[in-house]
């Protein structure tokens, strides 16, 4: 089949068209669905993450929220301590290993294993969120700061626990940071400083009866 001229001249405009604008456009939308659908694949892949990590998490949950007066037995810390190491390595950069990171702490503890719980503490400042879809959670990180504070004072290093909460900004957790830092200054024979403190956590807004009760032992000093 023969084409006349104005047929001729009509693809060979097009073939200028799709030489010059068709290949760009065809070869961008190519990019955009691929990058749609990688999109895609990656946020299923973080849900699937996330479900795996949730997972993880709500087996520590059911280990160690035991009932009043029930202790967590040796198989259970050693559970919770196994499903933390997996969080923590594996799912490292979602909340649920921070969050599984502190019952990790709490378990080193009661186990009187301090320099392990300072690790997982540690872990937790040294580890913010700041993924794609996610923010350090400040609370979490304040929780963390006040309960290391605790187990750096109870290995003897009142020092060193001092300059950790004085180099905070307590904000919501006020009462707790000066009740601490009230204890530090009790190791440190400091007992005028100590009451300053315990009256700064009073007037935070604590009024634990264990806290008065300190303020009511300590010495009476000129």
């Amino acid at each position: 089949m023969t084409l006349n001229a104005a047929e001729e001249e009509s693809i060979e405009a097009l073939k200028k068209w799709w030489d010059e604008s068709g290949k760009p456009l065809a070869t961008a939308a190519i990019i955009i669905f691929a990058g749609y659908g990688g999109w895609l694949f990656w946020q299923n892949g973080q849900i699937a993450a996330s479900d795996a990590a949730s997972d993880l998490y709500e087996e520590i949950l059911v280990l160690a929220l035991t009932e009043a007066g029930v202790p967590v037995t040796d198989g259970e810390r050693l559970e919770i301590l196994g499903l933390t190491s997996e969080l923590m390595e594996v799912h490292g950069d979602t909340v649920y290993a921070q969050y599984g990171a502190l019952f990790a702490a709490q378990q080193q503890v009661a186990n009187d294993d301090l320099d392990a719980a300072e690790s997982s503490l540690q872990w937790i400042l040294e580890n913010p969120l700041n993924g794609l879809f996610s923010s350090e959670d400040e609370g979490l990180a304040l929780t963390a700061t006040l309960r290391l504070g605790r187990v750096v004072l109870s290995k003897g290093e009142a020092e060193r626990a001092l300059a950790l909460v004085n180099n905070v900004d307590p904000k919501m957790f006020e009462a707790g940071f000066s009740e601490l830092r009230g204890d530090i200054y009790v190791a440190m024979d400091r007992f005028l400083d100590a009451r300053d403190s315990y009256v700064a956590s009073q007037e935070a807004g604590s009024n634990s009866e264990a806290l008065q009760m300190k303020l009511d032992e300590l010495p009476v000093t000129d």
